[in-house]
Parts: structure tokens; sequence; C-alpha cells
């Protein structure tokens, strides 16, 4: 309720009795005193509502709301940090799918689909059968190839019985021959190295002369000046002189193992010569074992075509190239396939990963090998992997119609890259994921 001031007058004023005049005065009357203007009213204070009352006198009966009330206002701050830490530690795109190897079941060879193995969405193994293709006409094939074989085999051991016996004839001729050219070309090892020897001699003389020249040149300055005796300067001239005459046949010897050596040279030639006409002799020979070569060449030849003809028959049975499941087929049983036609498709499903395309302002922290959590629309389970890889350019650039940003108004658009992020071993071991799932990769990026 609001309060209002109230407004009191102020009381009377009192007159006091005034004493009474003596006879025959006439008394005088006071005049009573003015009476003090009225106060002016105080502004009312603002109206305080009932909700207001109330709220004061809840805070006045509970002295610990205010406490509360900050206790309140800190654990919202605190939640709202770690909300946001938790917020901005990792980067998440709903642009995702499971990817994986779709590889291809093709003919190898031509003929007609005898039996069918497999059907759709089964799991095979690989190595196990899909296709049987009718083997008869490449089981001729191979018996053919395999009488071609024997027959060349036959033809190249009756060639090779010849060549030992024209062999053994001029094998002595060869051998002495080449014995020849051996000792010859030894002979010429040892003249070289009397060279050597005789060079080093000359070396050693010229040395000796060069000493005993010098010291003559000495001893005769001495003499002439009486500092040593005419017999030590006689004795250093006769040293002087054998020294040059050492020099002489030094170069005397070294001249004749230059003869030796050509005489050497000479002899080697010779052998090597009578070796070539004893090579001349077994040319019979080398016309044997050429025709024994070449009916080793054919044997060869048909080992091969042989072994294409088994090859073609494997070939028959199409088997899986890898563990899967099969897709896609389109052979039937009485069909004629052609090499290279398709069969089917087999998805490895040990072997699947997750192309995520983030924006490139979502790369900015992700690092290889950074913890992944992928969740699988499908199953609604969350799978753990890690980021392997991100692609060399944006999916723009690596479509069919790449965009020309030189041509007409360009506008920004954020791009977005593929990144490659592979299971963990052991997250896809029951098969449940397939190629092609939507799933929402995770990257925690701390």
């Amino acid at each position: 309720m609001a309060q209002e001031t109230e407004i009191q007058e102020p009381p009377a004023q009192r007159h006091t009795s005034q004493p009474l005049a003596p006879q025959g005065r006439v008394p005088q009357v006071e005049t009573p005193t003015q009476t003090p203007p009225a106060q002016t009213p105080q502004p009312r204070p603002p109206a305080v509502s009932e909700r207001d009352l109330k709220w004061r006198e809840f805070r006045s009966r509970n002295p610990r709301f205010r406490m509360f009330l900050i206790i309140g206002i800190v654990v919202l701050l605190v939640a709202g940090f770690f909300l946001m830490r938790y917020f901005s530690s990792y980067e998440s795109t709903d642009d995702a799918q499971i990817d994986g190897h779709l590889n291809p079941v093709s003919a190898r060879v031509s003929g007609h689909v005898q039996k069918l193995l497999v059907d759709d969405n089964q799991y095979v193994q690989a190595g196990q059968a899909l296709v049987q293709i009718d083997p008869s006409d490449y089981q001729v094939l191979v018996a053919r190839a395999q009488g071609d074989y024997d027959n060349a085999v036959a033809t190249a051991k009756a060639a090779g019985v010849n060549v030992p016996i024209t062999t053994t004839s001029t094998t002595s001729q060869l051998s002495s021959a080449a014995a020849d050219v051996m000792t010859a070309r030894a002979n010429l090892l040892a003249a070289r190295q009397q060279i050597e020897a005789a060079n080093a001699q000359l070396v050693q003389a010229d040395a000796n002369n060069v000493k005993a020249q010098n010291d003559l040149a000495r001893y005769k300055q001495l003499v002439s000046k009486q500092e040593i005796s005419q017999q030590q300067y006689d004795q250093a001239y006769a040293t002087a002189q054998a020294a040059a005459a050492g020099v002489d046949a030094a170069r005397s010897g070294v001249a004749a193992t230059q003869e030796q050596v050509k005489a050497a040279q000479g002899r080697v030639a010779s052998a090597e010569a009578n070796l070539r006409s004893a090579q001349t002799a077994p040319q019979q020979i080398a016309a044997i074992r050429s025709r024994a070569q070449s009916a080793l060449a054919l044997v060869e030849q048909k080992k091969a075509e042989l072994d294409a003809a088994k090859l073609n028959l494997l070939y028959t049975t199409v088997v899986a190239p890898v563990n899967g499941f099969v897709t896609s087929r389109t052979v039937e049983a009485g069909q004629n396939v052609q090499p290279g036609q398709e069969f089917m498709r087999v998805i490895n499903l040990d072997d699947i990963w997750v192309t995520a395309n983030f924006k490139e302002t979502q790369l900015r922290k992700m690092r290889i090998n950074q913890p992944v959590t992928i969740h699988v629309d499908t199953t609604g389970n969350d799978y753990k992997g890690h980021l392997h890889s991100i692609a060399g350019a944006s999916g723009a650039i690596t479509s069919l119609l790449p965009p020309e940003n030189a041509t007409g108004n360009f506008v920004k658009v954020v791009q977005r890259i593929p990144v490659k992020i592979i299971f963990d071993r052991g997250e896809t071991k029951e098969h449940v994921l397939r190629p092609g799932m939507s799933v929402e990769p995770k990257v925690w990026l701390r």
C-alpha cells in the first residue's frame, strides 16, 4: 500500500492573560502573533509492487540465496567453457560415405558358359570357382600341343648325338694349339718382366753415375787446393769412370731385353695363328651344334605353346580374385562369352574405408593418424578409425568438368577436400558395413 504523508496543522498559539489595568485606565490589548505559513507537501516515493515486496521479503528470510546464485553462475560458466572446448576439439561432416574396392571378374578366354556356381550377394573366398566355361575345346588344344612338344624333344635328341663324335676328332689339335699360345704368352710376360728389371738397373746405374760425377767434381776442387791427396782424387776419378761404364752396360741390357720381348711377341703371334688354323677344322662341329641348338629352341617353343594351352584350359574356370560378396552379376548359364567380358563384381569388405569431404576451412588442424569416431547411419553404431591421408586436390578440380574461374563473374565458394579415413584393425570383421553407406566421421583434433 502506498504510504501518504499527513500534513499536520500547527496548533493555535495561546494568548497569555494580561494583568488588569488600574481603574480609570483603558487596558491595552496586545495583538496576537501572526501564524506561520503552512509547510509544503513532500514528494511521494515511487510505488512498490506487491511482487517486489515478496521478493525482498524472500531475500531477507533467505540470507544464503546470494551465495547459491553466485555458485550457480560459476557452474554455468565452467560448463560453458568445457562445452566450448569440447565442440572445438573435433571436426565433423555429414558429406561422407564408405568406399571400397569393386573387383571386376571377367573372362580371359572365349567359350560357352557351362555352369554358374554363385549367386548375387553370396560370400566367396579368394580362389573359389565362380563360373565354369566349357573346357572341351581347350582340352583338345592341350593334347595337340603336347604331341608337338614330344616330337620336338625327339628331334633335339637325334641332333645332339652327332655333336660329341665330331668334337673328339679335333679336340687334340685345338688343345695343342691352345697350349702353344699359353706358352708363348708366358714367355712374353717373362720378357716384359726382364725389361722392367733392366730399366730398374739402368735407373740405379744412372744414380750411381750422378753421385760419382758429383764426388769427382768436389775432389777436383779439393786437390787443386791441396786439401786431399792425389791418390784420393785418382780413386774418385776411377769410380766415376766405372759408374759411367755401368750406365752404358745397363742401357745395353735394356736394349737386349727389348729384343727378347719382340721375339716373344712374334712367337705369340705364330702360336695364335696356329690356334686359328686349328679352329677352322671344327666348322662341321659348329654346324652340328647349330642344328642341335635349333632343335632345342624348337623344343622351348613347343613347350611355351603347351604351357599356353594349359593356361587357357585353366582359365575356363573363373575364380574369385579376393574374399568378398558377389554383386552386379550379369552372366547366365548357356551364355557365350568373349575375353574381357565382365561377369560380376566381388566387393572385399575386409578392405573398406571412409571418404569424407570436409570443407577447406576444416582442414587447418587436421593431421595424419589423428583418431576418428565414425558414426554409421545404417547400424547406429560408432566405429574407431584414424585419418590416413588428404587428397591432393579438391573434388571440383578432379571432376569431369572442372570450373573455370578465369571466365565470367567469379563467386568464391568454400571447396571440399576428400579425406581418407581407415577403420582400425578388427572394427570391420563382422562384415556389416557396405560401400556407399552414409557416415558421419568426427576427427579429434586434440
